[in-house]
């Protein structure tokens, strides 16, 4: 990629060598802008389309960081790399319709905050960039289909490698329920290693827009690391969303930011570590009912055992206000406050039709982690991606580790604790 400056003619021409192709502008042109924005090179990804929103959110920060090295770069093909975000589609747990509901990540997540990390960009972003339009055919040049090593499990070398090898499944020919996104150049890429292994398939492909199908493959570079949680960090939710959830916790539950402690400045690349939150005077819970009663039933308690655990904690706070966030049928939310003390208040939040509408199950999941993370003590359920979730919240907003890592327990003879990852900046 180079260009060429000539005093000899009137109006000096720039040329740009991209993908092997010469483009000529004129500075008094408005081409030479379209030239140089052409430089830019895009990386799609998408995940298992069996994986839930909170695993999502994870794959994100892999491929964040992987971007984030790139940006970094001294070399221009690799550091001209924009990460176009999925749209959130036919989540299983979020009971979708049959279309699809293209949901961009501005709907759950501040942009700026995520770009002040690794530049991003939401798909109908990109069409915009591209002049394009939702309906216009986008032919991606390069899809790198992740895949295991069939013999590595058996093996039991986890060495990172990479190699381009037979399919292990069919490939899609469609991407992000789209019909009009597709490519003529599929590979499958047999994958072991970390996000930012794949610079090294960068360097030989000059593509101006790959796509990495089943990302969760990569795995991350250092998970706990100070990367890890700068990335971490800046996935700040959606304003509103968590103007809401403020609401709520002023509202019914007597928890402002002054009274918590709970402060955090505008921007996160500002915050400090700290272990001084308080919390507001209330307990929450997140008790995962539904997949995990079907795929885990040694480990999720009934809902009496439920009730004393909390009950016992209330008392032990000197509490009187509890928050559930649950992904129960409401017949069980029910049953379960009948086993509680009538002392206590029980509270669940409720959306109105117009948060639904906006924001859609994953909104309303959002808004429950943010209440739970704000509380004096947080109780889980044990290997729950969306309890992670708020244990990482709490890290963030500074709580001691003994009132933010601990979950539901089966009962006294079976209850595993939750690793403790603590933030590092």
């Amino acid at each position: 990629m180079f260009y060429i400056d000539t005093l000899i003619f009137i109006f000096a021409t720039c040329l740009v060598l991209i993908n092997g192709q010469e483009d000529v502008c004129y500075k008094t042109s408005d081409n030479c802008q379209n030239i140089r924005e052409s430089t830019k090179r895009y990386l799609f990804y998408d995940i298992n389309p069996s994986e839930g929103f909170n695993l999502r959110r994870d794959v994100y920060m892999r491929m964040a960081i992987l971007v984030n090295k790139l940006k970094n770069s001294p070399n221009q093909m690799l550091n001209s790399f924009i990460l176009v975000l999925p749209p959130w589609s036919h989540l299983i747990h979020w009971g979708y319709s049959e279309s699809p509901e293209y949901i961009p990540w501005s709907t759950f997540f501040d942009i700026e905050s995520l770009r002040k990390f690794a530049p991003v960009m939401d798909l109908y972003e990109y069409f915009t960039e591209l002049k394009h339009n939702k309906y216009t055919k986008l032919l991606i040049h390069t899809v790198y289909i992740l895949q295991h090593f069939e013999d590595m499990f058996k093996s039991g070398r986890f060495e990172d490698k990479w190699n381009i090898e037979k399919c292990q499944r069919p490939p899609k020919l469609r991407f992000f329920h789209y019909a009009n996104i597709t490519s003529k150049n599929i590979q499958c890429l047999s994958f072991h290693g970390p996000s930012t292994k794949l610079i090294e398939i960068f360097k030989q492909d000059e593509s101006r827009t790959i796509m990495i199908e089943y990302a969760e493959v990569a795995l991350h570079d250092t998970f706990g690391g100070s990367v890890y949680w700068k990335a971490r960090r800046s996935m700040r939710f959606n304003v509103k969303l968590r103007q809401i959830a403020k609401e709520f916790r002023r509202e019914f539950l007597n928890s402002t930011d002054s009274n918590d402690n709970t402060h955090l400045p505008i921007d996160w690349r500002d915050e400090k570590p700290k272990r001084s939150a308080k919390g507001g005077p209330y307990l929450a819970i997140h008790l995962r009912r539904q997949d995990f009663l079907r795929g885990r039933p040694d480990q999720v308690p009934d809902l009496k055992s439920v009730a004393d655990q909390i009950s016992k904690k209330l008392v032990e706070l000197n509490l009187t206000k509890v928050f559930i966030a649950t992904d129960a049928p409401l017949s069980e939310y029910n049953e379960l406050q009948k086993f509680l003390n009538p002392n206590h208040e029980t509270f669940k939040y409720v959306p109105s039709i117009e948060v639904e509408n906006e924001f859609f199950s994953g909104g309303i999941a959002i808004i429950d982690q943010i209440i739970c993370s704000y509380a004096r003590y947080f109780m889980g359920t044990a290997e729950s991606t969306f309890s992670f979730r708020i244990q990482e919240e709490r890290e963030i907003l500074g709580f001691p580790t003994k009132t933010t890592f601990n979950v539901l327990c089966k009962d006294e003879n079976h209850c595993e604790k939750p690793s403790i990852w603590k933030i590092v900046y």
